[in-house]
């Protein structure tokens, strides 16, 4: 005889006896586990993080710039940078979405939408901070982003 199954069960696919404390009363967000609301929180956890890594790499290209023109150590300068304390406020605003999000979403599904992350940074680094970037890194980019596509489209409990 089957053993009985919580929420959780129906959501991931995992009998009760494998669930450790989640089959003791934790139970996930009632509905779909890839709502629009759930889906929402992370595409906005994956932009704030992509944004967080732009944001960070132009204030240490400023203070590499800062620290050689004024004999400073780069660490210290980087340490007291707006455009450093700001990618890593964002950055850590992502990670508090992308704990909401695993709150929500199995993490096989949720991770790899971490892909739409190398193509945006991809893009923007190329439009914004106007760095190079040639065939192959855009055919590796895109293969990565149609695997995405594949993760999700297949993911168990998907239509």
């Amino acid at each position: 005889m089957r053993s009985a199954m919580s929420p959780l069960r129906d959501r991931v696919d995992v009998p009760d006896d494998r669930l450790g404390a989640a089959a003791d009363g934790i139970t996930p967000t009632k509905g779909p586990i890839m709502s629009i609301v759930n889906l929402a929180v992370l595409l906005f956890a994956v932009a704030l993080a992509a944004v967080g890594q732009l944001v960070l790499k132009y204030g240490m290209t400023l203070a590499q710039q800062h620290a050689h023109e004024s004999g400073r150590s780069l660490a210290v300068v980087a340490a007291t940078s707006p455009w450093i304390l700001g990618g890593l406020t964002i950055f850590a605003c992502s990670a508090v979405a992308w704990l909401l999000t695993l709150s929500r979403v199995p993490l096989s599904l949720a991770y790899p939408f971490n892909a739409l992350g190398y193509f945006v940074i991809l893009t923007a680094s190329v439009l914004v901070l106007h760095e190079r970037a040639n065939v192959w890194t855009w055919l590796g980019t895109f293969l990565v982003s149609a695997g995405l596509v594949l993760v999700v489209m297949t993911a168990p409990g998907t239509p």
